[in-house]
């Protein structure tokens, strides 16, 4: 039954109020970041997307910042850690890992400046550090050197879809190349004609996992 006033009138309907907690604010954060890019977004942009006075986003986070730290965390909860392959070989492990970190954060081209400019300290992340740490231990590492691999890897991966984001994001548009048959047409441009901007990740990744073994590392 619609509510009436005094007049007997039926008083308008109140929208629903809307139940703010973090994980709700960091993707709605997020998918402004997609839309818009990151230079325009705000809180107070945010408050109007989640429906609420952007105050309300400071009960949850302390400031924009710890916002994006919230935003990096809902990134990494992308990559689905649990179902990677703990069964089989370390490298088997770290591939998929990395594959899925260059998937996730290349979904989220305007993000990955957050991502790579911060540490992901949520659960779940330190979860998997352990876990990794503990999968290379297994396999022969010790646990200083496994952390300076998953580092290695880390960096690897997030370097290169930072690369990549900036391409897909208009840099490659702003490029100039000689054309076949020009005077400048040299040895570099025929590889780059060659070659796409994003197909040497896996051949990074394959010297690096190849590369490592417990009796190299220090």
């Amino acid at each position: 039954m619609t509510p009436k006033g005094r007049t007997g009138e039926a008083s308008p309907s109140r929208p629903p109020r809307v139940r703010l907690n973090r994980d709700h604010i960091a993707s709605a954060a997020l998918a402004l970041i997609d839309a818009d890019g990151l230079a325009k977004f705000s809180m107070r942009k945010l408050g109007a997307a989640l429906g609420v006075d952007p105050m309300a986003v400071y009960r949850h986070f302390a400031d924009q910042e710890a916002l994006f730290d919230g935003v990096a965390e809902a990134i990494f909860d992308e990559l689905d850690v649990a179902s990677l392959p703990w069964d089989g070989t370390w490298q088997e492990l770290a591939s998929g890992y990395c594959h899925r970190l260059r998937d996730a954060l290349l979904r989220h081209p305007h993000a990955v400046p957050i991502f790579a400019t911060r540490p992901v300290r949520s659960p779940a992340s330190i979860d998997t550090g352990v876990s990794m740490i503990t999968r290379l231990r297994d396999a022969g590492f010790a646990p200083d050197a496994a952390l300076r691999i998953i580092r290695c890897l880390r960096e690897y991966t997030v370097g290169h879809a930072l690369s990549v984001a900036v391409l897909r994001l208009g840099a490659g548009a702003r490029s100039r190349r000689p054309a076949p048959g020009a005077p400048d047409y040299n040895v570099l441009a025929e590889a780059a004609d060659a070659t796409e901007p994003d197909d040497h990740f896996d051949v990074g990744l394959t010297a690096m996992l190849t590369g490592f073994t417990p009796a190299d590392t220090p």
